[in-house]
């Protein structure tokens, strides 16, 4: 009978041990995956949000935006490409945006001057001017100081990024075109169109441009110390009704993904 009562109260003792500990594994167990199935679920940006970017971001963005809604299935990009300046007056007039991401600085200063940015804009993207041609380069142009003497040479507007990195760049090489000689687009795709359909026999446009029309122009470098680098910002507009969403956005452009993506499409890194 002893016997029967010591069997009985060790098995007691040693359910009353292992019951607890197996139930405080199991409830660990729920509340991680809980956590983690949570997680996971903040980490995904829905809903619809307009980006305004610059014109030379247009391969590149549409190619992050896919990749974004890939990863986002219920977040929608929808992109509003134009030159800087006029997207910048479009914003300080009212025009619905989630995000602005300039070809320049000063125009994303423009938009923090009147208190219409969310947060520190970040730099993303750096690009780099180029001189373009008539395929075969028919005026045999070999720097900016033969763009004097070729003819109609296609520039961007002179309130277009573009523009200025483009009298920049004459400056620095001392090159002075006859403004008669001057044709000037709205933005750095008509500046480029204007040589691929054969209506100015050069143009000075960003290296990404080029690199999209590789086939319809002839190219020629411009020296380090002439040339000029173009610094892209980008950041939300506190107007946005999709602040997380943007913001979401903004990182995929920062993430390994994005920079690989601009990379391809022959930008510079950020710094």
């Amino acid at each position: 009978m002893r016997k029967f009562v010591r069997l009985w109260l060790l098995l007691v003792v040693t359910f009353g041990l292992v019951a607890p500990a197996c139930g405080d594994d199991s409830n660990d167990s729920s509340s991680d995956t809980s956590s983690s199935t949570s997680a996971a679920t903040a980490a995904k940006a829905s809903g619809a949000i307009t980006v305004s970017a610059a014109t030379s971001l247009t391969g590149a963005f549409t190619q992050i935006a896919e990749a974004f809604q890939e990863a986002n299935p219920d977040a929608k990009v929808t992109f509003n490409f134009g030159s800087s300046s006029t997207l910048e007056a479009q914003i300080e007039q009212g025009a619905p945006a989630d995000g602005f991401a300039p070809a320049d600085e000063a125009n994303m200063q423009k938009l923090q001057d009147k208190d219409l940015v969310s947060g520190t804009p970040e730099v993303f993207a750096r690009n780099r001017l180029i001189i373009v041609t008539k395929p075969g380069n028919p005026m045999n142009v070999q720097s900016l100081a033969d763009l004097a003497n070729a003819g109609t040479i296609a520039l961007c507007g002179v309130d277009v990024p573009c523009g200025k990195y483009a009298a920049e760049a004459l400056q620095n090489a001392a090159v002075t075109i006859p403004e008669s000689s001057i044709t000037r687009g709205v933005d750095v795709a008509a500046t480029l169109g204007s040589v691929t359909n054969g209506d100015a026999n050069a143009a000075i446009v960003y290296v990404t441009d080029a690199k999209s029309a590789v086939s319809d122009v002839a190219t020629v470098e411009i020296p380090t110390e002439q040339n000029v680098i173009a610094t892209y910002p980008i950041a939300g507009l506190k107007a946005s009704g999709e602040q997380d969403t943007v913001q979401a956005f903004i990182e995929f452009v920062l993430s390994a993904e994005g920079q690989s993506t601009l990379r391809s499409f022959g930008f510079l890194p950020p710094s």
